[in-house]
């Protein structure tokens, strides 16, 4: 079984800037509690193929995570699949990316998620707690976008 989940949200800030934040997922902790660290490999900017290594709790549990980006096309597009051989994945994943006339930008997310072995009872759990918490988790992107741009 498989499914996907989405938030829209609009950025008070410029295109290229939410871009260039979403695309550093070393930010990813700022608008995702469940991330407790995470990593850039190799340590220079972001491109195709690079990848965020993370460590996040669910449920009480702590797991390892590994995200490839598979697409990269600055200022309206971010891809990743998950590499790692967890029992629920995120198949794809991405950001599309639109500039509005007043200067903000509109923001959408998705993510495809897999279920391997016991992973497929699991998955459609996984899907309703994700789906029940994307309008938050879409609010807590724009939160941390605006606040980390404003700032720099």
């Amino acid at each position: 079984m498989s499914g996907e989940f989405k938030a829209v949200v609009e950025v008070d800030r410029p295109v290229q800037e939410v871009f260039a934040y979403l695309a550093d997922g070393r930010n990813d902790p700022e608008f995702s509690p469940r991330v407790l660290k995470i990593e850039r490999i190799p340590e220079t900017p972001t491109a195709v193929g690079t990848v965020f290594r993370s460590t996040v709790k669910d449920a009480g549990m702590k797991s390892a995570l590994e995200f490839r980006i598979t697409e990269l096309e600055a200022p309206v597009r971010i891809r990743w699949t998950e590499v790692s051989k967890n029992s629920v994945t995120v198949r794809e994943g991405g950001y599309d990316l639109e500039s509005l006339a007043d200067g903000r930008t509109r923001v959408r997310i998705f993510n495809v998620l897999d279920g391997h072995g016991v992973g497929k009872l699991l998955v459609g759990l996984a899907l309703a707690a994700a789906r029940k918490d994307a309008p938050a988790f879409g609010n807590r992107i724009k939160t941390a976008a605006e606040k980390a741009i404003a700032a720099r």
